[in-house]
C-alpha cells in the first residue's frame, strides 16, 4: 500500500489535519501518516504582497520528504501565491511528488463573512484530495462536480464533490 505524509506547515490545528487525513483516507488505496510539524521555511514569504510562495514551499518540502513516503501533502495555514495568480488554494510537483495547500481562503471569515467551521473542514478537504490527484498524475477535469476541477474561486471549490468522477477514477485506475 502507498503512503502519504501530511505535515502540518507552522501552527495548524489538530482538527484540521485529522480531518483532512480523514478525508485522504476515505479516498482509499492509500495509508496516511500524520508528521510532525515544520517550521515555515525560510524565504517563501512575500512582504509586498503578505503571502508565501508556494512553489518555493514546494522546493523546501522536496528536501524534506523521506524516501519512505510515495507523496507528501503539507498544510499552511497563510495565503498561498505563485508569481502569475493573485492567490492559489494549493500546488503540486508531480514529479517531486510534494504538494501544499493553504486554509486562510477556504474560511468564511476571511471574506468578511460568518465562520462556518464544518465548510472549512469539507473545502480543506477537497483541496487536500486535489491536490494529491495531481500527485497521482491526474491533470485538471472539465466536469464541474469532480474533485479534480480547477477551482478559481471558493464557489467552485463548493460546488465539487468530495470525490473523483468516473472518467478520474478510471485514469487513476490506469496509471496503478
Amino acid at each position: 500500500m502507498r503512503t502519504i505524509l501530511v505535515m502540518p506547515i507552522g501552527h495548524v490545528d489538530r482538527e484540521t489535519i485529522d480531518f483532512i487525513t480523514g478525508a485522504i483516507r476515505e479516498t482509499g488505496e492509500c495509508d496516511i501518516i500524520q508528521g510532525e510539524p515544520i517550521p515555515v521555511p525560510q524565504k517563501t514569504f512575500n512582504a509586498r504582497r503578505s503571502q508565501y510562495n508556494s512553489t518555493r514551499i514546494l522546493k523546501a518540502l522536496e528536501g524534506l520528504k523521506p524516501d519512505t513516503y510515495e507523496r507528501l501533502l503539507g498544510v499552511l495555514d497563510e495565503d498561498l501565491y505563485v508569481p502569475e495568480l493573485n492567490f492559489v488554494f494549493g500546488e503540486a510537483d508531480m514529479i517531486a511528488r510534494v504538494a501544499v495547500i493553504g486554509l486562510p481562503r477556504l474560511r468564511q471569515e476571511f471574506y468578511g463573512l460568518e465562520p462556518d467551521r464544518a465548510l472549512f473542514l469539507r473545502r480543506a478537504a477537497k483541496e487536500a484530495v486535489h491536490e494529491l490527484g495531481h500527485l497521482k498524475g491526474l491533470g485538471h477535469c472539465p466536469v464541474p462536480r469532480c474533485i479534480m476541477h480547477f477551482s478559481n474561486s471558493l464557489a467552485e471549490t463548493d460546488m465539487k464533490e468530495a470525490k473523483f468522477c468516473a472518467q478520474c477514477r478510471n485514469k487513476l485506475n490506469e496509471l496503478r
